[in-house]
């Protein structure tokens, strides 16, 4: 019995053997690359973030691509890109491609151009300082994107100014009412404010009774009007608006004769004295019996 034992462990063995790959053991026998062998490509590069359809970059429309700007003043063009990603954006002026900043750099000598940005915001805001007319034109936002976009900000820039209705010169009677009325012109928005100034002086209710100004925001307009006006009220009145050029008017309050031409109360007119016509009359008289006689 035992060496029927040895016979089924030994055959047993054996056909264990018979089971392994003919490679068991045996390096050389590996399959090598190109013998049929399927091999796996390593895994690609991740797309970048703006390379993804969902976040490219994008102008958000909610910006004015037409400006207009006082002249002597800030003028701001917001440009507002979503999903920048690492781009950058560029300012550039399209009349003769002037590139003005790029990022937050400046590259133009002209120091009145740049650009302003807060961190984690998506606005890049080109700035102009003391803008003037000669800035009017087509300024374009880029985005340095393969292919590049870019969106055109028309800016026109206007020369903004107080106009007082009337004479640049007033002669009025003492007792009369002055009444001044200013409008602003030219302006891209209605003044914040309108100010009256006799000489360096602000025009303010407490300084005297019977001041009254009132201010249309709308219309842009402005009427002063100081009753019963005397000699100390004579002087130069500034209507200044925050956003124009001031304008200025010479009042003159006379007590006695009138002049040649004064203003009295609201309405305008000239009056010629008595007195004064009966002087040239008789001047007049005198030259021509002179020359009658020679």
């Amino acid at each position: 019995m035992v060496w029927v034992r040895a016979w089924v462990w030994v055959c047993g063995f054996f056909a264990t053997l018979t089971l392994l790959p003919p490679t068991c053991g045996d390096p050389r026998a590996l399959p090598q690359r190109g013998e049929g062998v399927l091999e796996r490509a390593p895994p690609s590069r991740p797309a970048p973030m703006w390379d993804q359809p969902r976040l490219k970059p994008f102008f958000e429309n909610t910006t004015r691509t037409r400006v207009v700007g006082a002249a002597g003043r800030t003028v701001y063009l917001h440009c507002r890109v979503g999903h920048l990603g690492d781009r950058a954006v560029t300012w550039i002026r399209r009349k003769g491609a002037h590139v003005l900043t790029v990022g937050l750099f400046t590259y133009t000598t002209d120091n009145r151009f740049t650009a302003v940005h807060s961190e984690g915001s998506n606005d890049w805001t080109l700035r102009i300082d003391l803008a003037q007319r000669a800035d009017s034109g087509v300024y374009e936002c880029q985005v340095s994107t393969d292919p590049k976009m870019s969106q055109p900000f028309h800016l026109q820039v206007v020369e903004a100014a107080a106009e007082v209705a009337g004479p640049r010169e007033l002669h009025m009677v003492s007792g009369s009412n002055i009444n001044l009325t200013c409008k602003v012109t030219g302006s891209p928005e209605p003044p914040q404010y309108i100010y009256w100034y006799r000489g360096a002086t602000l025009i303010n209710y407490s300084s005297r009774g019977g001041i009254s100004v009132v201010t249309d925001k709308l219309s842009r307009t402005s009427r002063l009007i100081l009753t019963r006006a005397t000699t100390a009220d004579s002087g130069n009145y500034t209507c200044a608006p925050a956003n124009a050029e001031p304008a200025s008017v010479s009042v003159y309050i006379l007590t006695g004769e009138q002049p040649a031409a004064m203003q009295g109360g609201e309405s305008a007119g000239v009056h010629c004295p008595a007195r004064l016509t009966q002087l040239l009359l008789a001047i007049t008289v005198a030259n021509f019996h002179h020359l009658a006689r020679r």
